[in-house]
């Protein structure tokens, strides 16, 4: 197996004494996983944090085997990890991303959107920016895995768009996480009473 494409890096987990194993979405190849030989060394350790876009090649001797990943930086989304609310929210999409599909399964509307989505909450001047499209990515993955769901309605307040939020909360844990052996709502439970503080 061998592959190149833009991808955007999910879950990054330490892997021996200085590599990685990455988890990455791409637009054709869906959820992929590889092997990043120094991931955690000083050169690579700004690449492999969960948001970036970058520059993927995946090489496998068999489909049995775990790819060997080469990661090269597109854009960081690093600066906006200092900051708590932008931070609490790209650490949640990409939790969900890598806990919620399955691998090799492409949903190329899902990378397209997630994005997106990264994009809005770094370049936004606060959540009312982009709180909707944190909604309806979640609304579009529950749809994406079989689960429907009505799109949520974009517009409105940053009240309303809360309020649909606090409800996106039950199926996501019933139907996308409930076997998970990780707590990954924890990182949703965080963002929200980050908004609610934010409300009040």
């Amino acid at each position: 197996m061998h592959l190149r494409a833009p991808a955007i890096l999910v879950a990054s987990r330490p892997y021996g004494e200085t590599a990685a194993i990455a988890r990455l979405l791409t637009e054709e190849h869906g959820l992929v996983a590889g092997y990043v030989a120094g991931g955690r060394g000083r050169q690579l350790r700004p690449v492999m944090i969960p948001g970036n876009s970058v520059a993927l090649e995946l090489r496998a001797k068999s489909a049995s085997q775990l790819p060997f990943a080469r990661l090269e930086l597109q854009e960081s989304r690093a600066p906006w990890m200092t900051e708590p609310l932008p931070a609490a929210a790209i650490t949640w999409a990409c939790a969900l991303t890598a806990t919620a599909l399955p691998e090799r399964n492409p949903y190329p509307s899902l990378y397209q959107a997630l994005g997106a989505l990264l994009t809005a909450i770094c370049h936004a001047p606060s959540a009312r920016g982009w709180l909707a499209a944190m909604n309806a990515y979640e609304a579009m993955l529950l749809r994406e895995l079989g689960y429907g769901g009505a799109k949520p309605d974009m517009a409105g307040e940053i009240e309303a768009q809360f309020q649909v939020f606090r409800a996106l909360h039950k199926p996501l844990e019933r139907y996308i996480l409930a076997d998970s052996r990780s707590d990954v709502m924890a990182a949703r439970v965080a963002l929200g009473e980050r908004l609610g503080r934010m409300l009040t």
